[in-house]
């Protein structure tokens, strides 16, 4: 089903060391559901949601899937700014309650590629958008300065990557008062040397990767649970990719490296085995919910954006916005995995 990786590059007592819970086996499956409910008057004809759907790739299948609920109507669309798909539901009648279920298969196993080339050619054309700018995602003043000092005197794409990975694990800090994965606005992270969760240290990487001539893309994701694990609403995270030609997209997670210091109480000595590990690879207990994308307006167009980011589900009622973290109130959800045996 899958292209499974070979670990031979990796000494057994690491990997034992590294994922101690489920030892050699690297791959996880499991029913995971979505339940999302929108407290609205119940007069109201004007009531949208959008919700991140997960498709299959190399490594991850996504089958069995079952959308249910009172919903008026919803369908699958593209979003044109990230192709990533969307779940689109509305209610567009008066309802004593607005709920819909999202359920579906899936199987995950290891991202790896640690393959390095040293191929060097243009960059990609459908690629390119990855070395921009954006609001959150900035390539110059601060960030420009920062990236500069960190690869002077790199001259390949890998050795770029890496030493901007080493830089953002090395100068970066979990903050567990954060809310949610973050807002992952860069030049205000690094101005205030603040710290923050996945989004915001992810968001790190991709500006100064892309500050340096490397494309690089934020990961959106959920984490699958652990065993007897039935509850992983609040198991939403963020990494990173870099595109090496020859090879593609590298996945990179400094933001799970210093949550591991954090976690374990260790320093940059003792993470060594984890930010090589997560230099090029990822563990399977995560599935894709989208890539890249910031200060977006979906697909059905949202009325009241653009939105930082999509991880997690948006509404509007009225439109006006109801996002997930500032309005929990009224836009409730949560997701429950359950494994297969």
């Amino acid at each position: 089903m899958f292209n499974r990786c070979l670990y031979g590059f990796l000494p057994l007592l690491f990997l034992l060391a590294l994922f101690p819970a489920t030892g050699l086996a690297k791959e996880r499956s499991g029913e995971v559901t979505f339940r999302i409910t929108i407290d609205s008057p119940k007069e109201n004809t004007d009531t949208r949601l959008w919700v991140p759907y997960p498709v299959s790739d190399e490594y991850q299948e996504i089958k069995d899937i079952r959308i249910e609920g009172n919903q008026t109507s919803h369908g699958i669309y593209r979003d044109a700014s990230t192709e990533n798909l969307v779940l689109y539901a509305e209610w567009t009648r008066p309802a004593a309650e607005r709920y819909i279920l999202f359920s579906f298969q899936a199987s995950t196993v290891e991202r790896v590629k640690k393959d390095f080339v040293t191929l060097e050619t243009d960059v990609p054309v459908e690629v390119r958008q990855y070395l921009h700018g954006t609001k959150f995602i900035p390539v110059d003043g601060i960030v420009k300065e920062i990236a500069e000092n960190i690869v002077h005197g790199r001259t390949t794409v890998l050795e770029r990557a890496r030493a901007v990975y080493d830089w953002v694990v090395e100068n970066t800090y979990r903050d567990p008062t954060v809310r949610g994965c973050g807002l992952g606005d860069v030049e205000v992270l690094l101005t205030k040397k603040s710290g923050g969760k996945c989004a915001d240290i992810s968001s790190i990487f991709v500006a100064l990767a892309r500050a340096s001539g490397v494309p690089a893309r934020e990961v959106f994701g959920l984490r699958l649970g652990k065993q007897g694990q039935s509850d992983i609403t609040k198991e939403h995270h963020c990494w990173a990719e870099f595109y090496m030609s020859g090879l593609g997209w590298i996945p990179v997670d400094p933001a799970d490296v210093r949550k591991v210091m954090l976690v374990k109480d260790i320093g940059l000595k003792e993470a060594e085995p984890y930010r090589d590990y997560f230099f090029g690879a990822v563990d399977e207990s995560r599935i894709v919910l989208g890539r890249g994308g910031r200060e977006l307006y979906l697909s059905p167009r949202i009325n009241d954006g653009p939105l930082n980011y999509f991880m997690y589900p948006y509404a509007e009622v009225d439109g006006k916005a109801l996002h997930w973290l500032a309005a929990q109130k009224e836009l409730k959800y949560n997701i429950t995995f359950k494994t297969g045996d």
